[in-house]
């Protein structure tokens, strides 16, 4: 649910803390006010990043010591999109050591390369095949499935290596995303997704995205009654929404991409992460993350485990074989969990060039973009709290987050794109 913390990331925390200290983090006024969104005190904490977290972190050893260190160094990497020659004798340090590591260490890598460096260290990510982790080895095999003389050889190991295994969820999501097309929903599946009698009697807050998630998606509400949200010129409410992570794994990974799927939405909240901000966020949770009666939202219910004829049970009739739907059933079954949409006090100039700026990518929430003002340090655009209030407008918390891609188109989705649906 939090965007970055973890035990790995201890370090990194406790001197934002010495930085901008919680007392005075966010203002409780009109307009928030985020200290460390002040100009002066960017460029301190990116020095900081770099000198502290990640030069500092890798000049040491990377043994059992000090791997939280070098973890906390590859994360910063990601966030700030850092770039340097000094980087590349550190990153082989680490594979050479990386067989001896703890599991942990070797995500943390994988998850750097898979970010940074997605045409290089082919060969040495090919070590992690030999890995009896489903997790570790499901990162290196998505690596290596960009390389053509790895992506025709990947199913069979993949096979071959998990023959009594084949129904994990995490292996069964890779086998689809090696051997499966790039499909899509019909026309007919999402007019029923988007049809006014579906889930009728709840909230729904529908994130469309598309394929390649350097593109915005675009989340639009409907209210219990089964109608969307207008804004008060008539036109049907939305606002872009990011559901990428910084590492682009797939949806199954922890810390990958948003899954597609639909969420349970339980809440809403306000964080005290550094990196969320103060804006009311959407908590959410998925199927396996949280009970059958909590998800179903129904406390008569007595089926007390989860399995995919469940799971169905939620879907559109034309939608109940689609395997893409099914992304957070999966993810949930694999150990995701705390995905929520929320908005940022991330500096959006660590991805300028980016298709998706200004918006900044998580680790693995919908977030949507939020601007603060160097000079005052208060929030200047908040695309967030518009969406809160269009949930709590729509009927409030009693209802599901449905992520859904509807093609592969290179661009950023737009309500032109969705009318046709939704009419």
């Amino acid at each position: 649910m939090l965007y970055f913390y973890s035990m790995a990331k201890a370090i990194l925390v406790y001197i934002f803390i010495l930085l901008f200290s919680f007392e005075g983090l966010y203002a409780q006024t009109d307009t928030p006010f985020y200290k460390g969104a002040l100009k002066e005190n960017r460029e301190k904490h990116y020095r900081n990043l770099i000198d502290r977290t990640i030069t500092k972190n890798l000049s040491l050893a990377p043994n059992e010591e000090n791997e939280s260190l070098w973890e906390d160094a590859f994360w910063a990497i990601e966030l700030i999109q850092y770039r340097s020659p000094s980087l590349k004798p550190k990153i082989k340090i680490a594979f050479d050591s990386a067989q001896r590591r703890s599991h942990s260490f070797q995500r943390s890598l994988l998850e750097l390369v898979y970010a940074m460096y997605p045409k290089e260290y082919a060969k040495e990510v090919s070590a992690f095949l030999q890995s009896d982790s489903a997790k570790i080895f499901a990162m290196a095999a998505e690596f290596l499935s960009a390389f053509p003389e790895y992506k025709k050889k990947l199913p069979a190991i993949v096979r071959t290596k998990f023959k009594n295994n084949l129904s994990h969820p995490i292996i069964k999501s890779l086998l689809y995303n090696l051997e499966g097309k790039k499909i899509f929903p019909d026309k007919k599946s999402l007019a029923e997704l988007f049809n006014k009698k579906y889930l009728k009697g709840y909230t729904i807050l529908y994130s469309i995205q598309r394929k390649n998630r350097n593109y915005p998606g675009l989340a639009i509400v409907k209210d219990a009654n089964g109608n969307f949200v207008k804004d008060k010129n008539g036109k049907i409410f939305n606002v872009p929404q990011l559901a990428r992570s910084i590492n682009n794994l797939p949806g199954y990974l922890s810390k990958g991409n948003t899954p597609q799927g639909i969420f349970s939405i339980d809440s809403f909240d306000i964080s005290r992460s550094m990196f969320i901000g103060p804006t009311t966020n959407v908590q959410l949770t998925m199927p396996n993350e949280t009970s059958v009666q909590h998800f179903f939202k129904d406390s008569t219910l007595t089926d007390t485990i989860w399995t995919e004829a469940l799971f169905k049970k939620i879907l559109p009739a034309s939608m109940k074989n689609y395997f893409p739907i099914f992304g957070t059933y999966y993810a949930g079954a694999a150990g995701r969990t705390e995905i929520i949409a929320h908005g940022t006090t991330v500096n959006p100039e660590y991805y300028k060039g980016q298709p998706y700026y200004p918006h900044t990518p998580t680790e693995g929430c919908l977030a949507t973009k939020e601007i603060w003002n160097g000079l005052t340090g208060k929030l200047e655009i908040t695309n967030q709290q518009k969406l809160a209030d269009a949930v709590a407008a729509a009927g409030g918390a009693n209802g599901y987050c449905i992520v859904i891609e509807i093609d592969d188109q290179q661009k950023s989705v737009s309500l032109t794109d969705i009318l046709y649906l939704l009419q």
